[in-house]
């Protein structure tokens, strides 16, 4: 009998499967700009079906949530359905017996305190926010809002030069962003549905491959508006908004405190992730834009910066993270530790480290970290350690970055929190040593580590790397009069500064990570040709800029399921010997195959719609 009653069970999970996996990827692929109060609707049926009827509050108090829920949504709620709403919700949280219930009770609970505004506006206008609704995931999920679905369609068409173009009407760096680029606009992209996000950041780098940025034109620049700019900063949020600004007409000085541009692209990420010719390749391009005037050596202080808010018609401030910060431990500035900027920086310079037979212990979990693992197994180290107090798959940095350093032989040794380091007799580093760890309490979305009643490990090493976080040399700028916290300076929406009296400071404008702190290369990008428009604004102009070319008529969808193409590197054991660039490039086959595989959003999707977007209700 229990045989026989088994069976069916058995055989219903089985079909049901396939099911359960479209819903996993239609989670996956929620688009960004829908309804709030839809999405936790779509939650709260898939609580309700999960029930299995034992307990009251769960079997019974969960339709009738939907049914309120579903009134809201449809924007025939009042205040009293939110009252009662409410309150049937804290019932069933804290009555219900099993994690079924009390979840899915506290994720509505959870979801009226995260979006009251759009709660209000369901009741009181019975529509959603302004603003609410579908986007084209791809181009939404870039933080420069790049037209990917067109430059893809280029590549398709046979115009490599076209696409990269088209990426230039938005992002300045289409090299450094088809190399290194974390590729949020794969996030939710909507092939995921069928099979798999399409590789974005793989088919511009084909483009890129196939068409150099510095052989591809740059628009007209527009007739000079006789206004001058200085940008603070030759990273990739100074550049791009020094690039904008060009285009417009304005004249513009950037100061760069190094010798060369780039910032953290050159300073921060080693030649075999991203060659420097390659950097020069976006570089020369934006620089032929003509108007820019670059200044490098060329620190600027609060004596300086006041000179430039009283000579420019505005000042764009983007410095970037370039110190580091520390572990706080005894010894840390004896010979032998370095932090991870000092050494990527001087690697910037072209001053490449020798650690022939030495130990090398990288401290920290993010993408700075592996690259300095890597690195040290470039420069010849007897072994190389990355300690790391949370888990594997709690560090920030890409898996397939982790998954590279260790195919390159770097050991992971995770749980494992600095605590001392040892130095010899001639006063050097010889071992760092470390506390285990065990994980605790999910704080801020990762479980916190706490110490793990276990003896502490010595690890031997010759070279201790600190790539625990980078941080903004603010002081200058807050002597100018920029308010900070925790030397991120303040601004407001529109990158306007703040003084310490919350009141924009006339002309100065802010950005990237000075004031988001370490972020991305895109992020960066995003930020300056935000506040290149904003500063286009503020002069008196509203220019628009036109890349000279349009994406080709989209064909019928292929909605055959088909493997996604990722980009393979060298062998590990040959590219762990060079600076060499790893990724290979993609064939012409695999382009196509991949640019086969969009579906076109902008056309067949919400992006078909006027503004590229469709409201509710």
């Amino acid at each position: 009998m229990a045989e026989t009653s088994i069976r069916p069970r058995c055989q219903t999970d089985a079909r049901l499967a396939p099911f359960l996996e479209r819903f996993s990827r239609r989670v996956a692929t929620t688009p960004p700009g829908i309804c709030p109060i839809a999405a936790q609707l779509s939650l709260l049926q898939a609580g309700e079906a999960q029930t299995c009827g034992k307990c009251v509050p769960c079997r019974d108090g969960i339709p009738q949530l939907e049914a309120m829920l579903r009134e809201v949504v449809d924007c025939r709620a009042d205040q009293a359905t939110l009252d009662r709403m409410r309150g049937l919700a804290t019932v069933v949280r804290d009555t219900s017996d099993c994690a079924i219930g009390y979840e899915t009770a506290q994720a509505l609970l959870d979801g009226m305190d995260a979006f009251p505004d759009e709660y209000a506006s369901h009741v009181s206008a019975h529509r959603c926010q302004q603003g609410v609704g579908q986007t084209v995931p791809c181009e939404t999920g870039c933080p420069a809002h790049v037209n990917v679905p067109g430059y893809i369609a280029l590549v398709a068409a046979g115009d490599c030069a076209g696409a990269v173009a088209m990426v230039r009407k938005d992002n300045p760096f289409p090299t450094a962003c088809a190399l290194v680029c974390e590729h949020p606009c794969e996030l939710h992209c909507r092939r995921a549905l069928i099979d798999a996000p399409i590789n974005i950041r793989g088919i511009k780098k084909y483009a890129c491959d196939n068409a150099r940025a510095n052989t591809v034109p740059v628009p007209a620049r527009a007739a000079d508006t006789g206004r001058s700019v200085a940008v603070v900063g030759g990273g990739p949020s100074g550049m791009t908004c020094a690039y904008f600004l060009a285009l417009m007409g304005h004249r513009v000085t950037l100061f760069e405190s190094r010798a060369k541009l780039g910032g953290m692209m050159r300073y921060g990420i080693p030649a075999y992730r991203f060659p420097r010719e390659r950097l020069d390749e976006d570089l020369d391009a934006i620089l032929s834009v003509g108007g820019i005037e670059v200044r490098p050596n060329s620190p600027v202080d609060a004596e300086r910066m006041r000179g430039l808010a009283r000579d420019y018609d505005a000042v764009y401030v983007s410095i970037g993270a370039h110190t580091s910060k520390s572990l706080r431990l005894e010894h840390e500035d004896a010979p032998g530790v370095s932090s991870a900027v000092t050494m990527l920086r001087a690697i910037g310079d072209g001053d490449y480290p020798d650690y022939s037979g030495r130990r090398v212990v990288v401290v920290g979990g993010g993408n700075v970290a592996m690259d300095c693992a890597r690195t040290a197994v470039r420069a010849g180290a007897e072994s190389v350690t990355v300690v790391y107090r949370r888990r594997m798959e709690d560090m920030t940095a890409l898996p397939s970055e982790v998954q590279s350093a260790m195919a390159e032989g770097v050991e992971m040794m995770m749980l494992a929190s600095p605590v001392a380091i040892e130095v010899d007799g001639d006063g050097r580093a010889c071992a760092l040593v470390a506390q285990p760890q065990m994980v605790g309490p999910v704080k801020a979305g990762r479980p916190s580590p706490v110490n793990a009643n276990k003896p502490q490990v010595r690890i031997p090493a010759e070279v201790i790397l600190v790539a625990v976080g980078q941080d903004i040399v603010s002081e200058p700028f807050e002597e100018f009069g920029i308010a900070a916290n925790r030397h991120r300076m303040s601004a407001d929406e529109g990158l306007h500064a703040l003084g310490a009296d919350g009141a924009r400071i006339d002309g100065v404008f802010v950005g990237g990570e000075c004031t988001t702190g370490p972020a991305t290369v895109i992020r960066a990008i995003g930020a300056g040709k935000v506040a290149a428009r904003n500063i286009d604004e503020y002069l008196g102009f509203h220019h628009k800029l036109d890349c000279g070319v349009t994406a080709p008529d989209p064909k019928p969808n292929d909605r055959t399921p088909t493997g996604r193409v990722n980009l393979a590197e060298r062998p590990a054991r040959e590219r762990k010997r060079d600076y060499e660039g790893v990724e290979c490039e993609m064939s012409h086959e695999e382009a196509i195959q991949e640019c086969g595989r969009c579906l076109r959003c902008d056309h067949y999707g919400c992006g078909s719609m006027e503004g590229g977007r469709v409201q509710y209700a």
